[in-house]
């Protein structure tokens, strides 16, 4: 956090309304502050080197640019910047490449404004947030055919003790760098567990693995 203990917050919107309200919403929380609104994703890549917000909340369909793309820049550039994307869209492909772009959350603008708080929030410490109709969608389009058939490693040699741990700490909403503190293990170590695991399970990404491993009934109560 910056010294004045608020998490600061870069709204990506082409629409002006929305994100004006959203950043009115922003200014009635004491530890949440909006600092700028970027329409483009040209201005969002100038937005975010000049202010350095602690996370961007992002819609991926803009006018002048892909989305996800400008995401995976930013992390690139500014991985400091945790980037949580806010969408109306039900494309779930959008949400798995959102995922291997390093986004760390997806919600819903159809969701409460809450939740769109809480996600910045639990972005900003490092955990991933995923609106539950967002999930539900994922967990739809994962059907048991699919989920068997690219998840035969599992049935045949399952995960090892540890990828079970780093797949729980996965479903908690951690990144790799959470895990790797909770684990006590390096970052490098932990996303060469979380491969494997993606791989067992024949998933794309760690949003599907988690979505994958809900339906097949391996993902446990939060260990947290």
């Amino acid at each position: 956090m910056n010294s004045d203990e608020t998490i600061t917050v870069l709204v990506v919107d082409g629409h002006q309304t929305f994100a004006e309200l959203l950043g009115h919403a922003l200014a009635g929380q004491p530890d949440l502050r909006w600092v700028g609104h970027a329409r483009t994703g040209a201005e969002a890549i100038r937005l975010a080197a000049e202010l350095t917000p602690d996370v961007i909340v992002l819609d991926p369909e803009l006018s002048d640019a892909d989305g996800i793309a400008i995401a995976e820049l930013i992390k690139v550039r500014q991985p400091g910047s945790r980037v949580v994307i806010l969408t109306a869209s039900e494309d779930q492909t959008l949400v798995r490449r959102a995922t291997t772009a390093g986004a760390a959350g997806f919600i819903s603008k159809n969701g409460a404004l809450g939740d769109v708080l809480n996600a910045l929030r639990t972005a900003h410490r490092g955990s991933m947030t995923v609106s539950t109709d967002i999930l539900a969608r994922l967990l739809r389009s994962t059907t048991p055919t699919a989920a068997g058939q690219r998840g035969n490693s599992i049935a045949a040699g399952g995960l090892t003790a540890r990828e079970d741990e780093v797949l729980q700490l996965m479903a908690a909403g951690l990144d790799a760098r959470a895990v790797s503190r909770r684990l006590g293990i390096s970052v490098h170590t932990c996303r060469g567990y979380q491969k494997a695991v993606l791989a067992k399970l024949g998933a794309h990404s760690q949003l599907e693995a988690v979505a994958i491993a809900t339906r097949r009934g391996l993902v446990r109560p939060d260990p947290r």
